[in-house]
């Protein structure tokens, strides 16, 4: 009987370590994901190479950029005075939702619902450096 229960045990825990390390899997960011998720982003936003100022900024080297500066866009003035640096931390608030992370700004986009979408944008866009070449 003694061995039974350690067996039993011995499987309960591997069972329970390989659910945990599959928790952790799913909150990696995924790139690949986060580039389907961009697609929500691209009718305003370009990103890479010959990326080009739309209704919204170009995306490019974005992560670690202050808000606001991109050359030749038109940036409303709360964005501009924001005082903001595009970290991940920072840019989590703000997909989530923009308006409230810096009200007046001129993006309409109401943010994504999904924690997990906007850990996979951020690793997206943290591809791109200022170049617009993938690193």
């Amino acid at each position: 009987m003694t061995n039974l229960r350690v067996y039993f045990f011995a499987a309960w825990s591997v069972s329970g370590l390989a659910l945990l390390g599959s928790m952790g899997a799913a909150n990696a960011q995924d790139a690949a994901l986060g580039e389907k998720v961009f697609l929500k982003c691209k009718a305003c936003h370009q990103i890479g190479e010959g990326a080009k100022n739309a209704v919204g900024p170009v995306l490019n080297g974005v992560v670690g950029r202050k808000a606001g500066v991109y050359p030749d866009y038109s940036y409303s003035d709360a964005n501009k005075n924001s005082g903001i640096t595009w970290d991940e931390a920072t840019l989590k608030e703000y997909l989530k939702n923009p308006r409230a992370k810096v009200p007046g700004t001129k993006m309409i986009f109401p943010g994504l619902t999904k924690d997990d979408d906007i850990d996979n944008a951020i690793a997206y866009l943290k591809q791109f450096g200022a170049d617009g070449k993938k690193s």
